[in-house]
C-alpha cells in the first residue's frame, strides 16, 4: 500500500493542475496577488503546510493563516473553515497537540504544537511532495503549453513550466 501512495499524489496534482490551467480565465497572476488555487491542491498541501509552520513553532488559528500568507508571499489566503478542520484532523490522528493559552491581552487562545509522530508524518509528506515536484518538473520540461492570446508574456514562464 505504500508504494501506491506517491502515484496517486502525482496523479492527484496532475489532475489538479490541468483543472487550474482550465479555469485560469479572469486569475490575477502578478506577484503578491491571491491566486485562486483549486480545492483540491488546497487540501492535499494543508497537512504538509500546517506541520512545517508547526515545526517552526507552536502557532494558534489566526497566527497560522498569517504565516500561510506570509511565506506564500500572498499568494494563498486561507481561511477559518478551511484551517480548522485540518487542525482538527491532525490532532485526531495525533500529529499536533492543542493547549489553551491566556494572552497577555488576558484572551484566550488555542496554540497548535507539532507531536513527535507529526514531524515523522511530515518527514513523509515531504519526500512525497519531492517525488510530485520532481514529476512534475521533468513533464514541464518537455510540454509546452502556449499561451492563449491577450495573456501577458509574464505568465508564459508558469504555464510553460519554466
Amino acid at each position: 500500500m505504500p508504494g501506491v501512495v506517491v502515484p496517486i499524489y502525482i496523479a492527484l496534482l496532475c489532475i489538479v493542475l490541468l483543472c487550474i490551467e482550465r479555469n485560469r480565465a479572469g486569475q490575477r497572476r502578478t506577484t503578491g496577488e491571491v491566486v485562486e488555487i483549486n480545492k483540491d491542491l488546497t487540501a492535499a498541501s494543508s497537512t504538509p503546510i500546517v506541520l512545517a509552520i508547526l515545526a517552526e513553532e507552536d502557532s494558534y488559528g489566526y497566527a497560522l493563516l498569517q504565516r500561510v500568507r506570509e511565506v506564500s508571499g500572498g499568494r494563498m489566503e486561507w481561511t477559518d473553515g478551511m484551517l480548522y478542520p485540518v487542525l482538527h484532523r491532525l490532532e485526531r490522528l495525533g500529529h499536533i497537540e492543542a493547549r489553551w493559552e491566556v494572552a497577555t491581552t488576558g484572551r484566550r487562545r488555542k496554540y497548535y504544537g507539532i507531536t513527535t509522530r507529526g514531524r515523522a508524518q511530515l518527514a513523509e509528506e515531504r519526500r512525497q511532495w519531492q517525488a510530485v515536484d520532481a514529476t512534475l518538473r521533468r513533464i514541464w520540461r518537455v510540454v509546452v503549453v502556449p499561451v492563449p492570446a491577450g495573456r501577458p508574456a509574464s505568465v508564459a514562464p508558469l504555464m510553460q513550466g519554466a
